[in-house]
């Protein structure tokens, strides 16, 4: 299936804090275009004669909005989060790929408890995920653990108490804040390991197989919760993911893989995208992606860091060392896929089929 693009207008932005807005856009007239709570949208911006893609989290549930929205926080020296928080208006449109990503909720029919952690603009995929099971799910519940500098960071503020106040009896948000504004009577402090396990104990209990972790924020949030859901014994598949640390690694150079004795370089790969096929030769400082895309390939890819998944494809022969593995689950690993954006060929024969 080949990649979609669309033009939306933009309807709306609202500014959430200081430094975040929220920008809804109207869905396509003749085909909605169809997504799962938790997934993101990327976003493609002409900007001094190229084009920049972004990924953004979707704040906007299938189940209870109209609109698209993909809520943005102004990132320091990042040239499309500025760009949008100072110049995108109401009346513009925004080129678009249609939504993507593994972190995502599917609707169960029978009672569970999901449990949200995040931290600044984490919150943005887990508003999508709580309102999809407070509106869908009327048996289950929902918990949010929610951490912020202050009152002023606290990103849907409003649309969390309005949320508090139509589901009194199946949400509990509990915010957690570093350096509050005086006045502030909740919990004090960093969401840590500590913390989390004292929070996660006072929940209301459901039985392990019936509670669903959901964890998206900052790298090192999210390895203090997934160290507290490991000493609470929680299942693996019962807790996703999602980081926002979409910066590589200063030292991108691949490393030779032990197990196979084998080091990175120079292959030929077969790609196989939207019913053709292509030789693409790739160099050992590049990525499979780079490669295909310096031979004016119109690949799909958005983050270039493993982590968001819009380049995943099926690798159905040969080996593939990737830098980054994050951003794939254990059964998607198993299943040969592979992120071509973070890809490196290990062998000759390597052949990737993209959906």
């Amino acid at each position: 299936m080949s990649t979609k693009y669309h033009k939306l207008r933009v309807t709306n932005i609202i500014k959430e804090t200081p430094d975040t807005i929220s920008v809804y856009m109207q869905q396509p007239a003749q085909s909605k275009i169809a997504y799962k709570p938790g997934q993101f949208l990327t976003v493609l911006i002409p900007m001094g004669g190229e084009t920049v893609r972004r990924s953004y989290s979707m704040s906007s549930c299938p189940h209870t909005d109209k609109e698209l929205c993909v809520t943005v926080k102004r990132v320091a020296n990042g040239k499309v989060s500025n760009y949008l928080n100072d110049h995108l208006r109401v009346g513009q449109e925004l080129e678009v790929m249609e939504p993507m990503g593994s972190f995502s909720l599917d609707l169960r029919p029978v009672q569970r408890h999901v449990i949200l952690i995040g931290a600044g603009s984490g919150i943005t995929p887990l508003m999508s995920i709580a309102k999809a099971v407070l509106r869908m799910e009327s048996s289950s519940i929902v918990s949010l653990l929610y951490g912020n500098r202050n009152q002023d960071t606290i990103i849907f503020k409003n649309a969390l108490e309005e949320l508090q106040k139509q589901y009194a009896n199946r949400l509990r948000i509990v915010h957690v804040l570093s350096q509050p504004n005086p006045g502030w009577n909740g919990l004090t402090g960093r969401l840590n390991r500590t913390l989390a396990i004292k929070l996660i104990n006072e929940l209301p209990k459901l039985d392990v197989y019936r509670t669903d972790y959901y964890i998206c924020g900052p790298s090192g949030m999210m390895e203090e919760m997934e160290q507290a859901l490991n000493i609470l014994y929680v299942p693996k598949e019962k807790i996703h993911k999602e980081s926002f640390a979409t910066t590589p690694s200063a030292d991108t150079t691949p490393k030779p893989v032990e197990d196979d004795n084998k080091e990175v370089k120079t292959q030929v790969v077969t790609i196989i995208y939207e019913g053709s096929e292509y030789k693409v030769k790739v160099e050992p400082h590049q990525s499979i992606l780079d490669a295909g895309l310096d031979m004016d390939i119109d690949l799909p890819y958005s983050c270039q860091s493993g982590l968001c998944t819009a380049c995943r494809g099926k690798c159905i022969s040969g080996k593939v060392l990737m830098d980054e593995e994050d951003g794939l689950s254990e059964y998607e690993m198993k299943e040969g896929y592979v992120l071509v954006c973070v890809g490196h060929p290990l062998t000759s024969d390597v052949v990737i089929e993209i959906d």
